[in-house]
């Protein structure tokens, strides 16, 4: 399959290595020059549980795109949220009739995105509960393994969406096609909502955070205010469950991704995505969410304060 991995920070070289070395031809872009360079050097290096793995991929600019690449099977985006729409404007000379494109960020209504680029049934929507760092440019740590979902937006695409499914397992990314892909998607927002906005603020690991006194409490608030924003849209979390699944990232020693952007970065974070895409809705709706609604001002204090850019 000829797969475009749009956005190689460390996600984005986590399943291009892993799809490079399941047989795919596998091309990277990214806006960061040390990124590029080091790729094109050395290639790409994964450190997997002590063990070292590289593969060998080109890697270009989204200016460089048009000339360089054709018609892509699948694009696979791992930008940031905020940057979603700017590297599909891009790439779009990569975009042809037969492209699908699958969306596996953080957060909240990107299908809105989604659907100016292609039809609904070359839209696929998913969650990963895999997870990495980026320890220095063109390397990826594996942090974390877990399950990825796919589902296409629209039914009559699903047969042609478990072909990427298939594809995925082949290189050993352990992967379903879902029924509820969207019903995921809000719980895994509700883990970075709790966890990847708190640990920001805390400058603590999600270790750190699970030890802190008021961690149940403060959990069990903003899911709340999550699910009570969900049913507006038809979607019905199962708050214990998803309390508990989030409290089980409590043993990960980690330093989640909105730390690592803002904390140790200084870059904008997707705040706007995770818990202010809640207060947003909460407004819409007429629903309180004033634990989303606070951090969310907080996180962009912050922001502030260390000068991101």
């Amino acid at each position: 399959m000829k797969i475009v991995i749009a956005g190689s920070g460390a996600m984005g070289l986590r399943f291009g290595l892993l799809l490079k070395r399941g047989g795919n031809d596998v091309t990277l872009i990214d806006g960061w020059d040390k990124n590029i360079a080091a790729v094109r050097k050395s290639g790409v290096k994964a450190d997997i549980d002590g063990q070292t793995l590289s593969a060998k991929m080109p890697i270009y600019k989204q200016d460089e795109v048009a000339q360089k690449i054709t018609n892509a099977d699948l694009i696979i985006v791992f930008t940031k949220s905020m940057a979603l729409d700017s590297m599909l404007t891009s790439i779009k000379p990569v975009i042809g009739t037969n492209t699908y494109i699958l969306c596996l960020l953080n957060g909240l209504g990107h299908e809105e995105v989604l659907e100016k680029y292609v039809a609904e049934d070359h839209i696929i929507m998913g969650v990963t509960m895999n997870a990495a760092s980026m320890p220095a440019p063109g390397e990826t740590k594996f942090d974390g393994n877990g399950q990825t979902e796919l589902q296409c937006l629209s039914a009559s695409g699903q047969q042609e969406v478990q072909k990427v499914v298939d594809v995925f397992n082949e290189s050993k990314i352990d992967s379903v096609y879902s029924d509820n892909v969207l019903y995921s998607i809000w719980r895994k927002a509700c883990v970075n909502g709790v966890v990847n906005s708190v640990c920001a603020l805390l400058e603590g690991t999600t270790v750190d955070f699970g030890h802190a006194k008021n961690a149940d409490a403060i959990t069990r608030t903003i899911v709340d205010e999550f699910a009570d924003v969900a049913e507006r849209e038809g979607i019905y979390l199962d708050r214990k469950e998803v309390v508990e699944h989030v409290e089980s990232t409590w043993t990960m020693d980690h330093y989640p991704s909105m730390y690592q952007d803002l904390v140790v970065n200084h870059r904008p974070t997707e705040i706007d995505y995770i818990n202010g895409a809640v207060w947003r809705k909460g407004q819409k709706y007429g629903v309180a969410t004033p634990y989303c609604a606070c951090i969310t001002n907080l996180i962009h204090a912050k922001e502030g304060m260390l000068n991101v850019k």
